[in-house]
């Protein structure tokens, strides 16, 4: 028995010496090489919905507040030019569509229509710089339209010569229910 216990002990002392060793190689930053990123990537960006989900919303058709949709865009610099994300509104496989313009306007933060620029509207980080930005949808109260109507606000790549606007699959739609 006292051998078997030797045993271990001895073979703990020699797993500790190991985790000691290794730790040892690495504990010193200024003696390891540290790897730059890869080129490809310094200008690649993400932009997501808040929180970080494909999760629908439900609205009152009557509601007269701007309905804010907040996403967040991914950055670990700051550059010499401002990133541009991009999103769609669709009602690709949604049974009861909401219409633009009859039940629903994409807004600014005033409540200003805005329009799209080749069917894509815009969000605009300056700098390329970490932000948090929202997404406004101005309701119609539109009382001709029977039962729920919906309609998806879609993040989309926008992939540029200088930058890339890229998107989660976890988080780059969000479905508008108009109750």
């Amino acid at each position: 028995m006292k051998k078997k216990i030797n045993h271990i002990r001895n073979r703990a002392s020699q797993i500790l010496l190991l985790v000691m060793a290794v730790t040892s190689l690495f504990a010193c930053k200024e003696d390891r090489e540290v790897l730059p990123g890869l080129p490809e990537y310094e200008h690649h960006y993400y932009v997501v919905y808040m929180p970080n989900n494909n999760s629908a919303v439900t609205v009152k058709r009557s509601q007269t507040a701007l309905l804010e949709l907040p996403v967040q865009f991914y950055s670990e610099f700051e550059r010499n030019y401002d990133a541009i994300a991009h999103y769609v509104v669709s009602v690709d496989g949604i049974n009861n569509p909401a219409e633009l313009g009859k039940d629903f306007e994409v807004v600014d933060a005033s409540g200003n229509k805005i329009s799209p620029i080749a069917g894509k509207y815009q969000i605009v980080f300056p700098g390329a710089k970490k932000a948090q930005a929202k997404i406004y949808i101005k309701l119609l109260n539109n009382t001709a339209a029977t039962g729920r109507r919906s309609v998806a606000i879609n993040l989309v790549d926008n992939i540029q010569e200088q930058f890339r606007v890229d998107v989660f699959s976890t988080a780059f739609k969000r479905t508008v229910n108009i109750d």
